[in-house]
């Protein structure tokens, strides 16, 4: 905020400074067209002195005038949302196939369902773990909510390997990945390999086959390719969710992420 309100200051100071100086400029120029080295000897020294008076101007009028910092922020801040709405509903239809139906991803709720909200989650991540309970409302409540998984781990070693893990059962036992992913991401303390094969294996997988699945290189490029795709749409943080054609950041909650799909539903029905 305040780096934000310094780039508006500077920006409004610039502005006063290049009205005047431009005056200013275009007066001495009129004046000495055709003149002698004095008489530019003499516009140097008064320009120096119209700087001083200008930069007395802006600091007065910005002392004076302190709201219009907060309008230059709002200002500044409205452009960069929209510029990035537009960056993002650019990208979502040029990736609509890796975010929407990946192949490495997992699907709870119905996996036909008419609208589909994509989460990009991390097993270690507090805010997933109280968000989960927002994914379980919304496909209990709505038959026809395609949920995808998208498995993004950015909290250190322990969530590289949990989500390998998670990642080789959704491979082995994608009927099972729901419960697995619940279990997981319900569980008390920090998510680990160890965690989640002792969570794979309550649920039925052959433990060889199981650690065979988890060197299978398609996972690291799995994990490649969200990143990338994470970057393209300004994702750093989890929970991150695109609905429709709108990146949402955040544990926003369950009604508000409602809202969301209803609106990307009234799209597809209206168009957008």
């Amino acid at each position: 905020m305040n780096k934000a309100i310094l780039l508006g200051t500077t920006a409004i100071a610039v502005s006063f400074a290049m009205l005047a100086f431009g005056f200013m400029s275009g007066r001495h120029e009129t004046a000495v067209v055709g003149s002698s080295a004095q008489a530019a000897s003499v516009q140097t020294a008064d320009a120096q002195l119209d700087r001083k008076a200008v930069e007395s101007i802006v600091r007065d009028y910005l002392l004076d005038n302190p709201e219009i910092l907060v309008d230059v922020q709002n200002s500044l801040e409205q452009k960069r949302e929209a510029a990035q709405r537009v960056a993002h509903r650019e990208t979502i239809e040029e990736d609509k196939a890796q975010i929407f139906n990946s192949a490495y991803d997992g699907v709870v709720g119905n996996p036909n369902g008419k609208v589909t909200i994509v989460e990009f989650y991390d097993y270690n991540c507090g805010y997933c773990k109280r968000a989960q309970h927002d994914m379980q409302a919304l496909t209990a409540s709505d038959p026809d909510l395609r949920f995808v998984l998208k498995e993004f781990p950015i909290l250190g070693p322990d969530s590289q390997k949990a989500h390998v893990v998670s990642m080789a059962f959704r491979a082995l036992e994608p009927e099972k990945y729901g419960e697995f992913h619940n279990q997981l991401l319900g569980g008390q303390g920090r998510a680990s390999e160890d965690s989640a094969i002792k969570i794979a294996l309550s649920l039925g997988v052959d433990e060889a086959k199981l650690r065979q699945e988890m060197k299978n290189p398609a996972i690291v490029e799995a994990f490649s390719k969200t990143y990338d795709l994470a970057n393209k749409l300004a994702i750093s943080g989890t929970p991150s969710y695109v609905v429709g054609n709108e990146v949402v950041f955040g544990a926003l909650g369950k009604d508000a992420l409602a809202e969301k799909i209803s609106a990307a539903k009234k799209c597809l029905d209206t168009g957008c």
